[in-house]
């Protein structure tokens, strides 16, 4: 070690070769062949292991720029590259030694044997569509879409355009069918990103998400114009070849990763470029970065062995630490070079990992049994990290920050073996042989590399992965969860008392009317011995209101207060009513009783009593009182509070926003809260609507929207849609103001009066328009309008049978697409006109959903058996199955092995067999475990 600057000069001959070389102080051009020595694993193995080397030819070259701009470019940033490369110095008096990496055409590659493609250039042009380019149709309207009839027939009274189905409809990759492609085009595939990288972000995306190009490239721009996802949804689905809801957030997140990764990538070039550091090589290895993690373990250039050597220092002193460091240096440029990790990632895909669980040996001695043996799955766990379940990952991180689990990845020895001898012998070795205790220094580094860096490395990868797999795929099942509570059918029509229960303060009733005005409020005390004087009482309120529906909450004391009431009802004391009852969640509802919202609507009530007539509410318009509460609290799925709370909160608002839209509103009637959660709008902009309401009466039509303040275009454009008039309220009170008035005023400007002009002058009609009760866009109504006028129809047959017989008729006769064509428009849009024209006034897509369960007997726990045949509604969806209500005062498990597709109805059928909270489902008991309080159940069919 002491002659090594004395070979300095020879060194620097060898390292302008372009092959993989070791640091220069590591190599030498005096040794002889005969003192090479060819390093092998510590175990004895029969051969040497190789990555298979199938296909290693080098990889093409990419072709030239087409234009004189695009090519004066490339040559100019070869000359840049070429001029940044770190040349090797020979040390003249301070005897300074570079470290410098192996050759830098290597840097953001893997190495050949991994079969990895070459970095397509970021100027490379994509094409736009497989096969032939659609041209873009000349309609005067911005698309429009629904899902399409299959041959002449028409739907009636029910619309399949909305993305309510699950999972996300990812996998499109549909080139034969024509929906597959494109009906307008925003622009070609070729996307402006703020921060530009290597890679092209609408190819990147299409890999990640599985989503085409071309959907992806509109996507792209129909968030950059701050589209709304349910607007996305229902009114551009020829930009996106009929997503659904689900899978158009998922591109959005995932988008948002990706920018993220290249606005980190700028600000360190930028970083490094000030501080005087960015070489060529550095720049495109930056700028190949896809992920946060290529991103953090990007080479440094070069090192300065000899600026740490301090003569009188512990620990650099003598040749024994100087070594020790050098090892420690090389170690750390193993670590993080980029080809070296993609190798072991690679090595390791094609290997047994496991992750393994243990009891922690703290936990059982001093820990909390029961919360010890919820965790008894996962005393001794081992599983593969390619097969692990999404549940078994968080529950096993659950385990482990409650300190009683401890967790580990296993990766075999064979993995270190055949990384470390490639190491040696390719990425690493030297060009020139070296002596034996150098070729040692480079052995005992590759080791000290993976055992002190890389293997911690991927343990924390693999981990991070599983878990970050495992929260979206939880996440995404709470909004499907979340949907389908929200979209349970509303009760009309029904006077209800809801109940919530309790022990000690009593039992909270309140009495709602039909329209949800509250009747009456009181206090029972049903288990304190006073349950007989308490049933006349209730009696009494029964028949005065003329309630035979009773809604109970399932916290406190709703198992006995359930029995309570059946056995009222069992024995007729209700008679002449004839009471039923039902089950409902109350999730939340102390939590909104408390609330500034709550204390708004009911001020004069107490707080304990606003809670039973939230519970009544849930069943009367469950999708206008649950938006009422923050989505994490209406408890729709298991583990929500191990995941990312910012993913989890911006999925459930994306799923309220899309429930309440495509639901919609009658904007003269609904709830400010309610309103908030319209695509496009805000907390501002609905409290300016219901201000704009109390202060000039009700809206007559969509286009007044365009008169409240801070309602632009673009906000109108997305809510448009989703916002509903009811045509006899409009009618009547037009029709009473032009009375008082004598006159009736058609077109106004609005921003005419008031000392500030909040909007630009425009003329708005005050006269009502029948297509506002539907589901049509005001985009679309000139082609409404010639589609009523082609089929000779009108808009006062709106929902009528006659208007369903005219559209079948000329259906049947032109076909969708003939009629579509000669209305100059697309089969989406058309659909979605014929949807609204032909679905009676006040249609709601909720009816088509399950309504509550209701009830008059109740069945103990005690009395079930195997083989039983129950019927139960379903209360929460996991990864590993469904729980069902059956009616015990404890829910049963359905194992997801017990899914099946056969076992659903064609109209229940999902993609992903999945039931959500709300369905009513016929079971049958597999078994009983009553110590555990534990049912297991097998489902015969979704009623």
């Amino acid at each position: 070690m002491s002659s090594l600057p004395r070979r300095v000069k020879s060194e620097a001959k060898v390292l302008t070769s372009e092959d993989n070389e070791l640091p220069s102080f590591l190599d030498s051009s005096s040794e002889s062949e005969e003192e090479e020595e060819a390093w092998e694993p510590k175990s004895k193995i029969a051969k040497r292991p190789r990555l298979p080397k199938k296909n290693e030819a080098k990889p093409k070259k990419a072709a030239a720029p087409r234009s004189a701009v695009a090519r004066k470019k490339v040559k100019k940033v070869a000359i840049k590259e070429e001029m940044d490369v770190s040349l090797p110095v020979a040390p003249a008096e301070d005897n300074r030694i570079q470290l410098l990496k192996p050759k830098e055409e290597d840097v953001g590659t893997k190495p050949e044997t991994l079969h990895q493609k070459p970095v397509v250039p970021k100027k490379t042009q994509i094409n736009s569509f497989q096969g032939k380019n659609v041209k873009s149709l000349e309609s005067d309207e911005k698309p429009s879409t629904s899902v399409p009839i299959v041959g002449n027939q028409v739907k009636h009274e029910k619309s399949e355009d909305l993305a309510f189905d699950e999972p996300p409809f990812k996998k499109i990759k549909s080139t034969t069918c024509p929906e597959g492609r494109p009906v307008k085009n925003l622009g070609g595939n070729k996307v402006k990103e703020e921060f530009e990288m290597n890679w092209d972000i609408v190819q990147v995306l299409s890999e990640i998400t599985n989503v085409e190009p071309w959907v992806c490239a509109n996507l792209i721009r129909l968030f950059q114009e701050e589209n709304t996802i349910p607007f996305i949804a229902r009114y551009r689905k020829e930009l996106i070849n009929n997503l659904e809801a689900d899978a158009l957030r998922e591109v959005q997140q995932t988008l948002e990763e990706l920018r993220t990764v290249a606005k980190k990538t700028h600000t360190m070039i930028q970083k490094l470029k000030k501080e005087g550091k960015l070489s060529g090589c550095l720049l495109t290895a930056l700028l190949n970065c896809r992920t946060l993690e290529e991103l953090d373990h990007v080479n440094p250039m070069e090192l300065n062995l000899f600026s740490y050597i301090r003569p009188n220092t512990k620990g650099l002193s003598t040749i024994q630490e100087v070594e020790a460091g050098v090892q420690h240096i090389l170690a750390d440029m193993f670590a993080k070079d980029k080809v070296t990790l993609d190798f072991i990632r690679q090595l390791c895909q094609q290997r047994y990992i496991c992750i393994q669980s243990a009891l922690a040996k703290m936990s059982s001695k001093s820990g909390n049994e029961k919360d010890i043996d919820k965790f008894q799955l996962y005393h001794e766990f081992s599983c593969n990290i390619k097969n692990i379940q999404h549940h078994q990952i968080l529950a096993i991180n659950r385990g482990e920050n409650l300190k009683i689990l401890t967790v580990k990845v296993n990766i075999p020895d064979g993995v270190k073996n055949e990384f470390c001898w490639w190491c040696v012998n390719e990425r690493w070795r030297p060009k020139q042989f070296l002596k034996a205790e150098l070729m040692r220094i480079l052995r005992n580094s590759v080791e000290d590399a993976y055992k002190r860096l890389i293997y911690p490395l991927l343990c924390r990868e693999f981990r991070s992965k599983l878990t970050s797999d495992a929260e979206k795929e939880s996440v995404m099942m709470f909004g499907r969860n979340l949907r389908q509570l929200l979209l349970t059918s509303p009760v009309r029509g029904r006077t209800l008392m809801g109940v919530d229960p309790g022990y000690k303060h009593g039992c909270k009733l309140a009495i709602i009317s039909p329209t949800s005005q509250i009747l009456h409020t009181d206090v029972v005390y049903l288990h304190s011995g006073q349950g007989f004087c308490e049933a006349e009482k209730i009696k009494r309120l029964l028949l005065q209101f003329n309630c035979s529906t009773v809604v109970i909450g399932n916290g406190t004391a709703c198992r006995e207060t359930e029995a309570y009431f059946a056995d009222l009802i069992m024995k007729k004391y209700f008679a002449p009513l004839d009471v039923v009852y039902c089950i409902v969640s109350e999730a939340g509802a102390s939590i909104y009783s408390v609330s500034p919202e709550a204390s708004k609507e009911m001020p004069d009530l107490d707080p304990n009593l606003r809670s039973a007539v939230s519970i009544a509410r849930r069943v009367q318009d469950p999708l206008a009182e649950l938006v009422k509460i923050e989505p994490k609290h209406i408890g729709v799925g298991m583990y929500q509070h191990d995941v990312s709370q910012t993913l989890l909160k911006a999925t459930l608002d994306s799923v309220v926003e899309e429930c309440v839209s495509f639901v919609g509103v009658d904007i003269n009637i609904c709830s400010e809260i309610l309103l908030r959660h319209i695509a496009g709008l805000n907390a501002n902009r609905a409290k300016n609507i219901i201000e704009w309401r109390e202060k000039n009466g009700p809206f007559i039509n969509r286009e007044q929207l365009k008169e409240v303040k801070g309602l632009g275009p673009k906000s109108f454009q997305q809510c448009a849609g989703f916002i509903r008039f009811n045509q006899e309220y409009i009618k009547t009170f037009c029709s009473n103001k032009k009375t008082e008035s004598g006159s009736h005023t058609v077109l106004t400007k609005a921003g005419a009066q008031g000392k500030k002009k909040s909007k630009p002058t425009m003329c708005v009609s005050h006269q009502p328009n029948p297509l506002d009760q539907t589901c049509i866009h005001p985009e679309s109504y000139s082609i409404a309008m010639r589609f009523l006028s082609f089929i000779g129809g009108n808009t006062n047959e709106i929902g009528k049978a006659d208007m369903q017989q005219k559209v079948n008729a000329v259906i049947q006769k032109e076909g969708l697409e003939g009629t579509a064509k000669r209305l100059n428009t697309t089969v989406h849009t058309l659909q979605l006109i014929i949807d609204g024209l032909t679905q009676p006034e006040g249609f709601d897509i909720r009816t088509d959903f399950d309504k509550p369960d209701f009830k008059r007997s109740i069945v103990c726990f005690e009395d079930l058996c195997v083989g039983a045949v129950l019927t139960g509604k379903v209360e929460n969806a996991t990864p590993f199955g469904v729980f069902v209500d059956i009616g015990v005062g404890k829910a049963g498990l359905i194992p997801v092995r017990n899914i099946t597709e056969a076992k659903l109805s064609k109209v229940k059928q999902r993609r992903s067999l999945g039931l959500g909270p709300g369905e009513r489902v016929e079971v049958k008991v597999l078994n009983v475990d009553i110590p555990r309080l534990r049912i297991t159940l097998d489902l015969i069919r979704v009623l």
